[in-house]
């Protein structure tokens, strides 16, 4: 019954966390007149202290010693979070410039470019129906070129960007908490001194259009913080295939804001390139929910097959189970 309710709940958080990352683009035009920078800015600044009170609240510093002893380490979060903040930075400017359709775009296409990274930078071999989505996934991206005259750069540069975080944060294997920390604590001097410049400037929008407005600049932190740390509570209790298929979620809700409630334009050559995405999509989909379905039945086997070897030989030790073997 506990599993059950655990469950559920990282459903919940699950849901949670990728649904707010898919209505976010109703946040970044509340912030205007600030520009995309200063928002980044802002956002950098904010997180810090949202992810740091979160981490003092919950005692989460043992990690920060081994860290900051390990110049490896530190060098893959500064590479982190240069490209999470090309990846923010590029967001914010698309959805306050009429770009969520494209921006939409980057994040569904971004499991396809991940595989595509998986191939190039840690060699790793596909199997056919992942050709054929990467294959697809390609087709559409042509499709979508020819449609908006030229490459769909936004979407490109965000799926890329986005990829390579996780790439780095996989090697870093930090919490997500702690790694969004970090990140923004290498990123909080040049995000306050570019602040601090703005203000020296007299371009500072913070504190110039009302205590509301400066109140919504402060709360990027938060919008930033809840998503992860939901996330991160959906991560320890739900599959992974489970999570595989909520991240679909958030480009969801981004295209359909795009379309039905910022009115961007969908003529027919853009249906058609996102709908070879969501073909690509639901056979990447469809094998990794094959291959798991797979895997799971091997591991019953071999637990079935230990059994009977030890029911068949009394003296035997007992066979442990399958995930302490692994």
């Amino acid at each position: 019954m506990k599993d059950d309710s655990e469950a559920r709940a990282g459903l919940m958080y699950g849901i949670g966390a990728y649904g707010m990352w898919g209505l976010v683009p109703l946040f970044w035009p509340l912030l205007k007149p600030s520009g995309a920078v200063e928002i980044l800015a802002h956002r950098m600044v904010w997180s810090l202290v949202v992810v740091a009170l979160a981490l003092l609240a919950l005692r989460r510093w043992s990690w920060l010693p081994e860290l900051i002893r390990s110049p490896r380490k530190l060098g893959l979060i500064a590479v982190a979070a240069a490209v999470i903040s090309v990846n923010w930075g590029l967001y914010i400017w698309s959805v306050n410039n009429g770009q969520v359709v494209e921006a939409s775009l980057g994040y569904f296409i971004n499991p396809l470019v991940t595989i595509a990274l998986g191939v190039l930078v840690l060699k790793e071999r596909l199997r056919p129906a992942q050709w054929a989505a990467v294959g697809v996934g390609f087709a559409a991206v042509v499709v979508l070129s020819v449609g908006y005259g030229r490459l769909p750069w936004i979407s490109l540069t965000l799926a890329f960007s986005f990829a390579i975080y996780g790439l780095v944060k996989k090697k870093v294997n930090l919490g997500g908490v702690e790694s969004l920390a970090a990140e923004t604590a290498v990123l909080f001097l040049p995000a306050l001194g570019y602040l601090v410049w703005l203000g020296a400037q007299g371009t500072l929008t913070f504190g110039a259009h009302g205590t509301g407005h400066a109140a919504l600049l402060a709360s990027t932190g938060v919008v930033t913080a809840v998503p992860l740390i939901c996330f991160g509570a959906a991560a320890i209790r739900v599959p992974l295939s489970t999570l595989g298929l909520l991240q679909y979620l958030a480009p969801v809700f981004q295209f359909s804001l795009g379309v039905l409630y910022f009115h961007e334009a969908m003529p027919p050559e853009r249906w058609a390139g996102f709908s070879l995405v969501w073909l690509a999509l639901t056979i990447l989909t469809w094998d990794a929910l094959r291959t798991a379905r797979r895997s799971r039945a091997a591991v019953e086997a071999a637990t079935r097959e230990a059994t009977r070897e030890a029911t068949a030989s009394p003296h035997a030790p007992a066979p442990q189970p399958a995930a302490e073997r692994a």
